[in-house]
């Protein structure tokens, strides 16, 4: 990217920055009004002294009454700078808590949106970051940039006018360092944007890498590859302290010590001024006090911004990252007609050459065609990787599909609304997903469920015998991702998380693959009970579960090479057969060594 692009895409981030500003317009003008006012209370000081000094002081004149009005006003002037200074502290403060809670809310409904494919595609600890670290640095904009910035251009405004009331040449002079002082900060801006925004994604890359590994900590041990994984934690990290030095050595050279140096030979000149003037002219002590103490206030404010700048830039590349997650396009399939939504009734399935891929490239479902009638269990079996899975993802509309057809109660899959095609399938995967909080909770999933109707879903799957034993029953508490309690425990809380919906349609997605025989068993007969009515699809590696079918589909490289009852499958002879068959010489050999 060119520089000037980059300073273009730098302004359009900073203006969507500010714009988060319009709706704290009140709050900001009362803080703008007190920076105003509390500027104004500081300037008024050194001409305040300036006048005691030649008025009194070199005059030799010291009214008793007159000189203790001009105190108690000099610190009058300083309480009302500082009240005021505290006032616009907490209120540009609020605002910028305020704006950083709306852009989190945004983010998070944002990512709520986004759909699965980009999941796939992005870190988990790379959104993390851009939702809590990013807007954290946004903050810093909000909360001291912005009324650091502020209250400066009103002082340094003061500034000027006062100076110029003092002495035009001075004044014309000091003005003439804005130009200085402004090649100082572009060029900071200029050599610092790509280290921050190197800084930034290495900061990204280490939330991930941290996330990964504590996600991964039991195959980390197992496999005993601690070292491999603190080594490329400590790369990541060595590269993000690197980037931190590069910056640090701009902000070392271009903040404040150039503008120190500034300073100084400002201060010289001003003083060799006024000491050619002195051999011709009388000059007044009070106005050498007041110009040096306005050059002095002239470079505190320069100084402030020019330190604040670091936090700008990092604002700006933490807003490009951010803008960048709120402007993604890849969401969800939603229903795109204006038609209302129709209405699930029955739950037929019929899937109608359908084609679909998850990179664009490679077809992982080709042509699959079949029908679910209302209330009739279909099974889908093969090997890892056969699509079996895939025609779910495709059903549940977590990916969309690019050519043939899907229909539910004969109309398009497209045509129904978000909330009437999620609240009417319901899904259960292999690894069953618990939240914190209890029992009760993760049935109900923030539904309004009573907890009778909670107590009766429970019982319905038969998971309730294991509820009541737990300490306190449905109250107990439930760790992350639900790690206290074993696969099968997790699993049977999931079918009641989902039964309590009551869905037309039901997914299990080798839902019994992780349960033990007798938990199985007790799972089977509730299932039994939750197929009546509705229409099941059944994807198992595990034949056993799936012989009361009333369709098998064996499915090769994402094509149906087979379709039948148990019965047609095994009188075929073909890949089922050999499947079931193979399966049946396992469990007969464990059968054996058991005995």
């Amino acid at each position: 990217m060119s520089q000037r692009k980059e300073r273009k895409q730098q302004w359009m981030t900073l203006k969507r920055l500010l714009a988060y500003l319009k709706g704290e317009r009140k709050r900001l003008s009362f803080a703008v009004l007190c920076l105003i006012l509390a500027s104004g209370a500081e300037l008024t000081g050194p001409i305040l002294i300036k006048h005691v000094l030649d008025e009194y002081v070199t005059k030799q004149r010291f009214p008793t009454n007159t000189l203790m009005m001009l105190g108690m006003a000099y610190v009058s002037l300083l309480i009302v700078a500082a009240i005021f200074h505290y006032v616009q502290l907490v209120l540009f403060q609020t605002t910028a808590m305020h704006v950083i809670q709306t852009m989190r809310n945004d983010l998070f409904a944002k990512v709520q949106k986004l759909s699965l494919r980009f999941y796939d595609l992005t870190p988990v600890g790379s959104l993390v970051s851009r939702i809590t670290n990013d807007t954290e640095a946004i903050k810093d904009l909000y909360m001291t940039v912005l009324s650091t910035f502020v209250q400066n251009i009103v002082f340094l405004t003061g500034i000027f006018i006062a100076m110029f009331s003092l002495n035009v040449t001075l004044g014309l002079f000091c003005l003439s360092l804005l130009p200085l002082i402004g090649l100082i900060m572009m060029n900071y801006r200029k050599y610092s944007s790509q280290s921050f925004l190197h800084m930034r994604e290495k900061l990204s890359a280490l939330n991930a890498k941290l996330h990964e590994s504590i996600q991964g900590m039991m195959i980390v041990q197992a496999f005993r590859q601690q070292k491999r994984v603190r080594q490329e934690f400590q790369t990541i990290n060595e590269a993000h302290h690197a980037a931190w030095m590069k910056n640090m050595k701009w902000n070392g050279l271009l903040l404040r010590p150039a503008v120190d140096l500034v300073y100084v030979f400002s201060i010289m000149l001003i003083l060799s001024y006024f000491g050619t003037q002195s051999f011709t002219n009388t000059v007044e002590v009070g106005v050498i006090y007041a110009f040096v103490a306005y050059i002095d206030r002239f470079f505190e404010p320069v100084n402030m911004m020019m330190s604040r700048l670091a936090t700008v830039q990092q604002a700006i590349v933490a807003g490009e990252r951010v803008f960048a997650l709120s402007d993604e396009k890849e969401e969800e399939v939603e229903n795109r007609t204006t038609h209302p939504s129709p209405v699930i009734a029955s739950g037929e399935i019929q899937f109608d050459n359908v084609s679909f891929s998850y990179d664009g490239e490679r077809d992982v479902l080709k042509n699959i065609s079949f029908t679910a009638k209302a209330g009739q269990m279909v099974a889908l079996v093969g090997h890892t990787g056969s699509g079996k899975s895939s025609i779910s993802n495709v059903l549940m509309r977590f990916y969309p599909y690019h050519s043939g057809e899907v229909r539910l109660d004969g109309e398009l899959l497209e045509q129904f609304s978000e909330q009437e095609l999620r609240s009417n399938i319901g899904l259960v995967l292999q690894d069953s997903f618990l939240f914190s909080g209890d029992v009760a909770h993760n049935v109900r999933f923030f539904s309004n469920a009573s907890m009778a109707r909670v107590e009766e879903v429970c019982q319905f799957v038969q998971v309730s015998r294991f509820i009541e034993k737990l300490p306190e029953g449905y109250h107990h508490p439930v760790a992350e991702r639900g790690s206290r309690f074993s696969s099968g425990e997790r699993q049977l809380l999931s079918f009641a998380r989902t039964m309590i919906r009551e869905p037309r349609i039901l997914i299990l997605d080798e839902a019994t693959a992780t349960i033990d025989t007798q938990t199985e068993e007790a799972l089977q007969r509730a299932l039994q009970v939750m197929r009546q009515g509705r229409t099941t699809l059944a994807i198992a590696h595990r034949l056993s579960t799936i012989q009361a079918a009333d369709l098998i589909l064996v499915l090769h490289q994402g094509v149906i090479i087979e379709r039948g009852t148990h019965e047609e499958l095994l009188a075929l002879g073909g890949q089922y057969y050999r499947m079931f068959s193979l399966q049946q010489g396992i469990m007969e050999k464990i059968q054996l060594n058991s005995d």
